[in-house]
């Protein structure tokens, strides 16, 4: 018994070790600094108790700006992500000539870093909409990510197209766990293509379309790199999202504190909506 227990401890510690080190202390660490007025530079950090949290709570309309634009650019990616990557995911599926070739074309774009991401859509939206709009005369590709509306457009652009490849590998295992009996014995029965998918394919997709939206609801919440580097948050501060938000109230204006309460209180937010969207998802679910 005694030397089982070794073993165990002799395989987890190596991997529990350095998760307490780069995960649970700095989380515990950060909720003491949240407590403070710690600027960052200096070693002092005067104990406040709640008072970053009511002074985010009650006076920070920054905050509450970079919340409201989180929640609908959130929204709006969720539904197109998976639209999208469902609909990619049906047609190679199919029995088509090219198919290896398509999902590894879809996939591509999740393979491209964030921060690069960002800078060729930049190039793209700034240059390559520009010429394109001095070529056809149309003032609508001129200045996209100039107008507080098109600039966030130009956001979901970048992030759909990065994203709905991913989550069609997804959609393509579920679709490929699905019994063929069941679809060729409703094809028998005379249920069409559309019924077929009604009826069948989309109700025990729902499996995926859970961790779907579980994995498009956490990244598009925590979406900073793409942020940062194709709007900055501009222009005026509309496109700003929670996170850019939290990083420009630590370092721009070196209140480590705060910034922390920030990040507190954006966790709590991601926990508490993801749970309750799990918790939906799964009683939603048809066994097969």
């Amino acid at each position: 018994m005694k030397k089982s227990k070794l073993t165990f401890w002799l395989f987890v510690l190596p991997l529990l070790i350095p998760f307490l080190m780069v995960v649970i202390w700095p989380a515990v660490n950060g909720i003491y600094y949240s407590l403070t007025d710690w600027n960052g530079i200096g070693k002092d950090a005067n104990f406040i108790g709640l008072s970053n949290y009511v002074k985010i709570l009650t006076s920070d309309a920054g905050f509450f700006s970079a919340f409201r634009f989180t929640a609908i650019f959130s929204a709006v990616c969720i539904v197109i992500i998976n639209l999208m990557g469902f609909c990619l995911a049906l047609l190679v599926t199919q029995k088509l000539k090219g198919v290896t070739f398509m999902r590894g074309a879809f996939f591509v774009p999740n393979l491209i870093g964030g921060v690069l991401l960002g800078f060729i859509w930049q190039f793209i939206f700034i240059q390559g909409f520009e010429a394109i709009g001095k070529l056809t005369g149309i003032s609508g590709f001129s200045g996209w990510l100039s107008d507080t509306k098109t600039a966030s457009i130009g956001l979901v652009i970048v992030v759909v197209w990065q994203l709905s490849g991913y989550m069609m590998l997804i959609y393509v295992a579920q679709l490929q766990s699905i019994p063929q009996s069941l679809t060729e014995a409703a094809q028998i029965d005379g249920a069409s293509a559309l019924r077929r998918l009604m009826s069948i394919t989309l109700p025990l997709m729902r499996p995926a379309f859970t961790i779907g939206i579980f994995l498009t609801l956490s990244h598009t919440f925590k979406l900073y790199d793409q942020n940062l580097t194709l709007t900055d948050g501009d222009p005026y501060g509309s496109t700003e999202m929670l996170a850019l938000n939290i990083y420009n109230t630590a370092f721009d204006f070196d209140r480590f504190g705060e910034a922390q309460a920030k990040a507190v209180i954006f966790l709590i937010i991601v926990v508490i909506i993801s749970s309750i969207q799990l918790y939906f998802g799964k009683k939603k679910e048809v066994e097969m």
